[in-house]
C-alpha cells in the first residue's frame, strides 16, 4: 500500500463525521481502487427484528469507498464529490458480520471520475450490494 495515498485516504475518512462515526476503516488503497470496512454496530440497525444494518449505512460505507478510489487515481490530483451514485442491494447483510466495500474507478476524465463498487460480509461470497457511480476530479 502505498503510505501517502493511504495517509491522504486515512485523512479523507477521518475528515468526514459520519464515516467516523459509522466506524469505517481503510483496509487498502492503489491506484484509483479502494477498499473499506465498517463494523456491525447495533446503532446502525434498520430493522430491530432481524438485527439488519440499514442500507442508508451500507450506501455511505459505499459512497465514501467509491470517492477514497477516485481521489486515489493517479489523473486525480485532488478532492471528490460524488455527482450520482446508483446502488443495487442484492441481498441484507448478515447481522453481526463486518461489512467491506471495494471500489475501482475504472474511467477518469476531465472532470468526472467513473467508478464501480461491491459490498459484502463474511457469510457468503455472494454480494450485498454493487455500485456505479460518477465523482467530481477536482484540481486539474
Amino acid at each position: 500500500m502505498n503510505v501517502d495515498k493511504k495517509r491522504i485516504a486515512e485523512q479523507f475518512i477521518g475528515a468526514i463525521p459520519h464515516s467516523r462515526a459509522l466506524g469505517m476503516k481503510l483496509m487498502d488503497i492503489g491506484e484509483g481502487c479502494a477498499e473499506i470496512e465498517m463494523p456491525y454496530d447495533l446503532r446502525l440497525v434498520g430493522d430491530p427484528e432481524t438485527g439488519v444494518i440499514h442500507g442508508g449505512a451500507v450506501s455511505a460505507l459505499m459512497d465514501t469507498c467509491c470517492g477514497a478510489a477516485a481521489m486515489s487515481h493517479p489523473s486525480s490530483p485532488a478532492g471528490t464529490a460524488t455527482i450520482d451514485l446508483r446502488i443495487d442491494y442484492m441481498r441484507a447483510a448478515t447481522p453481526g458480520q463486518t461489512i467491506r466495500a471495494r471500489a475501482e474507478c475504472y474511467h477518469i476524465t476531465r472532470n468526472v471520475a467513473f467508478v464501480r463498487a461491491t459490498t459484502w460480509d463474511d457469510d457468503t461470497d455472494k454480494p450485498v450490494a454493487t455500485a456505479t457511480g460518477a465523482f467530481t476530479v477536482e484540481g486539474k
